[in-house]
């Protein structure tokens, strides 16, 4: 990794990682009963297993699931924007904003595939002024 690659935006996604520069989101498969998460915890969350919970480089691509057009948000954050929950192909669920759709329903119909992408983490940086990395979610073509 150069020393200008992009962040992981952490906390809230600390679940991003690098591969050199690449980013992809990590995610928790449990050996013992398949349950997928993407936060990290003591055990597991489906059978309460303990070390049974590894990480996995999770799919890029999946389905909406649910949606919200936010219209409102805080001060500098342009909207509307679409919150999006989406199902990844091997059943992890995620929650982030879809792109280049526009806000309104009758563009997004449950059940539409998607595909995961990267950018920048809205203009963020850290106090070196390195930029950070999210992910975002956009019609698959």
């Amino acid at each position: 990794m150069t020393d200008t690659a992009p962040l992981p935006l952490r906390p809230a996604q600390a679940y991003i990682r690098l591969d050199g520069d690449a980013p992809y989101v990590e995610g928790r498969l449990c050996s013992a009963c398949g349950a997928r998460t993407a936060a990290v915890h003591l055990a597991c969350p489906g059978c309460g297993g303990r070390d049974t919970v590894q990480p996995y480089r999770a799919p890029t691509t999946g389905r909406l699931h649910a949606y919200s057009i936010v219209r409102r948000s805080y001060p500098g954050v342009p909207v509307p924007f679409v919150s999006a929950i989406v199902d990844l192909d091997d059943g992890l669920t995620l929650k982030g904003n879809l792109i280049n759709v526009p806000p309104e329903p009758e563009a997004l119909p449950i059940g539409m595939p998607v595909r995961m992408v990267f950018g920048d983490a809205m203009g963020r940086t850290d106090k070196d002024g390195a930029s950070y990395v999210a992910f975002f979610f956009e019609p698959a073509a």
